[in-house]
């Protein structure tokens, strides 16, 4: 069982388009952002999530929550952290921060379960999910 955290940045600028009329952006935004987050976390990893559709298996957000705490505007170049660690079963939960030079913007996290592109139904990880996380860890510990 895989029980270390992985953590991965990606960086992300404002659009005007994200922002709403008081010239911040508008807080439905940052889950756009947590996806893009754990989206290229990934990626980074070795395991982009149309491998993972294209094998037949989905992970569909249970729950989200976020909290805001600074605004971020137009052009701020924003720094996603994402952080995961699976711990067994169907379920995997991500936690973000959004930092706009290391001031903390917006907190928060998603909870995910695998499921079949078929049926819906939970299922555990696939294979290549399990070995994507276990050579991240392996190549972390590698002096």
């Amino acid at each position: 069982m895989i029980t270390d955290e992985i953590v991965r940045t990606t960086s992300v600028r404002v659009r005007y388009a994200d922002t709403d009329k008081m010239g911040i952006v508008y807080n439905g935004n940052y889950l756009r952002f947590f996806e893009i987050g754990r989206t290229e976390l990934l990626r980074q990893i070795g395991l982009p999530y149309v491998n993972l559709e294209s094998a037949g298996y989905l992970l569909p957000v249970l729950e989200a929550h976020v909290e805001y705490r600074s605004p971020a505007r137009y052009d701020d170049l924003l720094d996603i952290i994402t952080r995961f660690r699976y711990t067994g079963g169907a379920r995997i939960d991500i936690s973000y921060e959004i930092e706009h030079e290391r001031r903390s913007v917006a907190v928060g996290y998603t909870k995910h379960t695998f499921v079949t592109s078929d049926t819906f139904r939970p299922i555990k990880p696939p294979q290549q999910f399990i070995a994507a996380m276990e050579r991240e860890l392996q190549q972390r510990s590698i002096p």
